[in-house]
């Protein structure tokens, strides 16, 4: 099997797909860094719709389904109080 098929194979496509982490920064920490926090909820909210509204019009709504559940933990955390335990923002 070639590398290219076996990388394939192992990569995460919904949490850390290797075309947004190829580089010293994840992709969604520079958006994220780029923003107000207002902003950025605006934007996960926007991916989580985007992710949502295609799913069942694409090769792989599982995915589509999984990056929205994805986008949508990630706006859950920046709603959690500071002190909320396990789930505590960073």
């Amino acid at each position: 099997m070639s590398d290219v098929v076996a990388m394939e194979k192992t990569e995460d496509l919904v949490n850390r797909p290797t075309h947004y982490t190829h580089s010293k920064i994840e992709c969604i920490v520079a958006i994220e860094a780029s923003m107000s926090e207002a902003q950025f909820k605006g934007f996960l909210k926007g991916q989580v719709l985007k992710y949502l509204w295609r799913y069942e019009h694409k090769g792989n709504p599982l995915q589509d389904i999984e990056k929205a559940e994805w986008y949508l933990s990630r706006l859950k955390k920046l709603e959690l109080p500071d002190d909320y335990g396990m789930g505590k923002r960073k």
